[in-house]
């Protein structure tokens, strides 16, 4: 076992004069947290987005993420900083990064396909399952087409932001991450895909919440999809949502 000590630090600056600021993707950065905190679902400085970009001298590609202390809401071009994956070192800025890019960069270095992480400490989705419900179901087609992986729930107990070790044992087989108390994390191939996901993400709570409380005043069933109507559907999204995907995916 391999006990030696990484070659740096969580948030050492390492200045890298070949990781050039990308204006493009700063734009994109701060138009999509200007859409997430227009729908509400920023409260707090805490909670954030990160977003890969390809780089030649970093396996992993490089992160832009905004720095602790700083809301999405309040977030400009220059608060951003870019750091590498593996070890969190800051390429690119001098502030230092939120507890929670920990687990972004653990996510995006084990999943090679996603290329947008965003995570919120979403009212509803706390609430909910603060209330006694043990998992969030679903009412609708679109959560299973646009997720096209089942959600991954974990206890309150377990913070994979400090300790990211076991995000290793699920993270392959999903692409939202339910964290009781907490909030969730929601995962993309491009930032587009991480937005909408998270919106039908806040849409099925909505949902829960509605379709609940109406069937416990009319003494109603609540419909809900099967898990093996989910799966079906799971496997069809890129066929229903990104048909661009797979016709690309069958000429390469």
């Amino acid at each position: 076992m391999n006990t030696a000590a990484p070659p740096y630090r969580v948030n050492e600056l390492t200045p890298d004069p070949n990781v050039h600021f990308d204006e493009k993707i700063a734009q994109s950065y701060l138009k999509y947290a200007g859409m997430l905190v227009a729908r509400g679902y920023v409260q707090s400085s805490l909670g954030g987005m990160v977003i890969r970009a390809p780089h030649p001298d970093y396996p992993d590609g490089v992160a832009y993420a905004k720095p602790s202390a700083v809301s999405l809401e309040e977030m400009t071009r220059d608060d951003l900083v870019i750091t590498d994956i593996p070890y969190g070192r800051i390429l690119y800025g001098e502030r230092p990064t939120t507890v929670g890019h920990q687990m972004n960069r653990e996510i995006l270095r084990l999943r090679p396909d996603v290329n947008c992480v965003i995570h919120l400490h979403h009212d509803e989705t706390i609430a909910f399952l603060a209330a006694g419900f043990e998992e969030i179901r679903s009412t609708s087609l679109t959560f299973s087409y646009l997720m096209q992986k089942p959600a991954h729930y974990l206890p309150a107990s377990l913070n994979v932001e400090e300790d990211v070790g076991p995000i290793k044992t699920f993270i392959a087989d999903t692409n939202c991450i339910i964290m009781r108390r907490h909030g969730f994390t929601v995962l993309g191939r491009t930032v587009s895909e991480c937005y909408h996901r998270t919106n039908v993400l806040v849409s099925e709570v909505k949902r829960n919440i509605i379709v609940e409380t109406l069937s416990g005043l009319h003494k109603t069933r609540p419909e809900y999809l099967s898990k093996e109507d989910m799966a079906w559907m799971f496997s069809r999204g890129d066929d229903v949502v990104y048909p661009s995907v797979v016709t690309a995916r069958q000429s390469s």
